[in-house]
């Protein structure tokens, strides 16, 4: 099987959310999943944010080799699940890839979090900012796993 996580510039939300589902994979011995991140306006080769990186930290996660791939670089096309951070990002997603229509959802839709669909985007914002968003796709990553 085959995930792939998107936001916006791919330097914090998804790149944290792949990082973070390798590693409770990697925990559950869980091999027969690969897991992949784009953004939607991403820059080809952009570093996570510095931020990030902390934050990653915490969780023991070395997030500094990361780095950032455009969706129109990705393989999105092999992808069988395709997460989204917002709505936003789904519906660009969906208009770009119709035809994948029937894989591409919210992470939160997709792991049954009825409240906010959104993950706020933390880019430009504090490290605490950072954590909590952390703590928000831990959560749903720990729903993701237990669905997989």
């Amino acid at each position: 099987m085959k995930i792939m996580f998107i936001c916006t510039g791919n330097t914090c939300r998804s790149a944290m959310a792949q990082a973070m589902l390798e590693k409770m994979l990697k925990e559950k011995n869980k091999y027969n999943i690969q897991v992949y991140s784009c953004g939607i306006s991403a820059y080809n080769g952009d570093f996570p944010t510095e931020n990030a990186i902390e934050t990653m930290k915490e969780y023991k996660i070395d997030l500094t080799n990361h780095r950032a791939t455009n969706i129109f670089s990705s393989n999105i096309e092999e992808m069988d699940l395709i997460l989204c951070a917002t709505t936003s990002h789904k519906n660009i997603v969906l208009s770009n890839y119709e035809n994948l229509k029937d894989k591409i959802f919210t992470l939160k839709e997709y792991v049954g979090i009825k409240d906010d669909p959104n993950i706020k985007d933390p880019w430009g914002y504090t490290l605490e900012v950072y954590e909590e968003c952390a703590r928000e796709i831990n959560k749903c990553l720990e729903k993701l796993i237990e669905k997989l």
